[in-house]
């Protein structure tokens, strides 16, 4: 867990005097279209979902990402379908998330919106060398239960694609 905070502490600190990364503000459009704050960062080497979730979730469970959530009940962790502050979101193993997602509750904005904090996400290297502090993730399920769930595209100015969430694993 200390190697990890240093070589983290290390990334970061060799991030501090690139720019951030860029957020398209140009053009106009109409102005109810949702605009979250630009609160990411550019690293120089990818870092992967699960241990940075481990590293500020304070949550000690390892392994693939979805491998989490049945480990988690094995452990005693409190699990459930609303987002608390702190807690560690899980994404389902799908084709295109081969080994499941882990994103961290920094914020709840309301029933059907929270900000996360997740790292190694996106469709390329360049964009999984970022590390996002409070990228907006929706509710779209029927039932207002986060079993689905859209990500914020930076570069398209929208929620991305649906993707399954198995739950929320609580912080002791």
């Amino acid at each position: 867990m200390r190697y990890f905070a240093l070589l983290l502490i290390v990334f970061l600190s060799a991030c501090g005097s690139q720019t951030p990364a860029p957020v398209r503000t140009s053009g106009a459009g109409p102005t109810n279209v949702y605009q979250p704050r630009a609160d990411f960062y550019r690293i120089p080497k990818q870092v992967q979902c699960v241990p940075y979730a481990r590293e500020i979730s304070g949550i000690p469970i390892r392994g693939d990402a979805h491998t989490w959530w049945p480990q988690s009940k094995a452990m005693g962790y409190q699990t459930g379908s609303q987002p608390r502050k702190g807690a560690v979101m899980v994404l389902s193993k799908t084709s295109r998330l081969k080994y499941g997602h882990l994103a961290v509750v920094k914020k709840i904005v309301n029933s059907r919106k929270i900000e996360v904090a997740h790292t190694n996400w996106g469709g390329n290297l360049k964009d999984r060398c970022v590390v996002y502090n409070a990228m907006p993730v929706i509710d779209v399920s029927k039932n207002n239960d986060w079993s689905k769930t859209r990500f914020w595209h930076y570069p398209s100015k929208s929620f991305g694609s649906i993707y399954p969430n198995e739950g929320f694993i609580y912080q002791r």
